[in-house]
């Protein structure tokens, strides 16, 4: 029988350093064919167009599948078992797929996906990847106050503990073969241990927890864990286990259109701003900037943002955007008008 393909996924929050790390997996592929499905919540594609314009050499285009607006835990007979069964399909098929997952996905439906008969013959689980912001995490963004819910309870037999963001966070970790606590630079060394160490403690099964920055971690302990995943579903806790689907009615994205900016530093104290007034997860874009041919590559969360240069605009670009993501009810028109000044 001919060997079943690898495939890697990796998950995450918004903002945890997802297609960074898969960036990292292309460039240090050593020759290896990887082939890599992008699936993102909103309508512009962002982070497929980093990785299909990142310049790595023998990384081609037709390596990159990006599935946008959508969510791969929900559109699973839709988008990504087609996606699947066309690499498969392929006359050089790759030797390792990676799939990115939405910040908002939950990876249990997409692990169960692996057990339908069309790709079950062909492709295996090789592990899950879960990625944590570390800042996020110490500023307590996933996270309750257990002593509220604890005298909430106590006071309220039918208390209905409901933190979206908790749960997304919780089924991430549950399904995780390996985690990687991320953006270590940004914390102080003396609490790394301690938050890996409360990880941890959230697990619901033994599962290694490494620190890491700008999510570079050798390939070598990413690729190959053999975890064989689609067998092991039981281990692997959900909040949604037993349901059909999953809504995502606490969630909205919009995409505010930008000009080009005279410069970039103003646009990031106003993205700045705009998120920590309006308590925004997520922006990421693309702007022109005057003078430069280069895009902007805008990545923000919460209130902590980085821009660079990546590459010169395609013909047939837009002029730029800015993804905004975050709980249901933002006030799209007041956000756009301070991100547009």
């Amino acid at each position: 029988m001919t060997p079943r393909i690898p495939a890697t996924i990796i998950t995450g929050f918004l903002g945890a350093g997802k297609t960074t790390l898969v960036r990292h997996l292309l460039q240090n592929a050593g020759g290896r064919r990887i082939a890599v499905i992008v699936n993102e919540f909103g309508s512009l594609g962002i982070d497929g167009g980093v990785l299909a314009g990142c310049g790595i050499e023998g990384c081609d285009e037709d390596q990159i599948v990006e599935l946008s607006n959508g969510c791969l835990c929900c559109t699973v007979a839709d988008e990504f078992l087609p996606a699947m069964e066309a690499l498969l399909d392929r006359p050089n098929p790759p030797e390792h797929i990676v799939i990115e997952t939405s910040g908002l996905a939950l990876p249990k439906p997409l692990l169960k996906a692996f057990t339908w008969p069309a790709i079950r013959s062909r492709v295996t689980v090789d592990g899950v990847i879960a990625l944590v912001d570390g800042p996020a995490v110490a500023a307590g963004r996933f996270a309750d106050d257990p002593e509220e819910v604890a005298r909430l309870m106590a006071e309220d037999p039918a208390y209905d503990h409901d933190n979206p963001l908790a749960e997304v966070f919780e089924d991430q970790l549950g399904s995780a073969d390996l985690v990687l606590l991320n953006k270590t630079d940004l914390l102080a060394e003396s609490d790394i241990a301690g938050l890996a160490a409360g990880i941890a403690a959230q697990l619901p099964r033994a599962v290694k927890v490494l620190p890491s920055r700008e999510s570079r971690i050798d390939p070598a302990i990413l690729l190959g864990l053999g975890a064989a995943a689609e067998d092991d579903l039981a281990s692997r806790p959900s909040h949604h286990d037993g349901l059909d689907d999953h809504e995502h009615d606490d969630w909205e994205s919009f995409v505010v259109p930008l000009p080009a900016q005279s410069a970039p530093e103003p646009l990031i104290a106003r993205l700045q701003q705009t998120a920590a007034v309006h308590d925004v997860l997520r922006m990421k874009g693309f702007v022109a900037v005057e003078g430069k041919p280069l895009r902007l590559l805008v990545q923000g969360v919460g209130s902590r943002f980085r821009h660079e240069y990546d590459r010169a605009w395609a013909p047939g670009e837009t002029a730029g955007g800015i993804v905004v993501i975050g709980r249901k009810g933002l006030d799209q028109a007041a956000i756009t008008q301070a991100i547009q000044g």
